[in-house]
């Protein structure tokens, strides 16, 4: 089962980046912001599952930012404050976190709290099974998203034609079937197969370019030689 994707919000860029170096050695993708504004911009267009957020930011602050996100997500938030005093853990609870924590803070008991939130959430949400999004493919660092139609390679969003999109979502949604040129001409082109044999190797080769993949030792689209291409699971 795939880690979940983890939001820190943090204008703190060291106290951050610890984070993610602890949450990451844990398997968690972890996505950095400094202020709030970045932060539900991640949140809109990326699948989180549980949110840290500092409370004491420029701006828009962490509780306001909680009131945000509780507009239409009912995620884990788990809040981070220099703020210790017992009225304001009620109140930062108040507003509709699940955690507080103080800082300083030992990053092991961060680490135990982000767990527990979401053994928590999964526990009571048993038909939300938000680890495995029908739509999503993870695999060799891509995430690629069949309804959005878009797809990260390591955060980074990889913009495709959607022809490209088709062959990749194929391609890692059979992962292990290697695909003649022929099958996947028809079923990414939807016509009969003439000369697709040209046709397919100049947008895979375009595919491979976008994705970094000869750069790679280990590729993520394979060449099988006189049969076709697949991905590797």
């Amino acid at each position: 089962m795939p880690k979940a994707n983890i939001l820190v919000v943090d204008d703190e860029k060291e106290i951050a980046e610890l984070i993610e170096i602890y949450l990451s050695g844990e398997g968690y993708q972890v996505y950095c912001a400094y202020n709030a504004a970045n932060g539900l911009e991640l949140l809109e267009h990326n699948t989180i599952h549980l949110a840290i957020l500092d409370i004491m930011m420029p701006g828009m602050d962490g509780l306001e930012m909680c009131r945000e996100i509780r507009k239409t997500n009912n995620i884990p938030i788990i809040f981070l404050s220099a703020k210790t005093t017992d009225l304001d853990k009620i109140f930062g609870l108040n507003t509709g976190a699940d955690d507080y924590i103080t800082k300083p803070f030992n990053p092991l008991e961060l680490t135990a709290r982000v767990k527990s939130q979401l053994r928590r959430y999964t526990e009571l949400n048993p038909s939300n099974s938000f680890f495995e999004n029908p739509d999503e493919i993870c695999c060799h660092g891509l995430i690629i998203n069949k309804s959005t139609h878009k797809v990260l390679l390591e955060k980074e969003e990889i913009k495709l034609t959607p022809l490209e999109f088709d062959i990749l979502y194929l391609l890692a949604s059979n992962a292990g079937k290697v695909f003649s040129t022929a099958e996947i001409f028809q079923r990414v082109w939807h016509e009969r197969v003439y000369e697709a044999n040209n046709t397919v190797m100049v947008h895979i080769r375009r595919l491979r370019s976008k994705i970094h993949d000869e750069d790679r030792t280990n590729k993520i689209i394979t060449t099988v030689w006189g049969v076709g291409y697949k991905i590797e699971k």
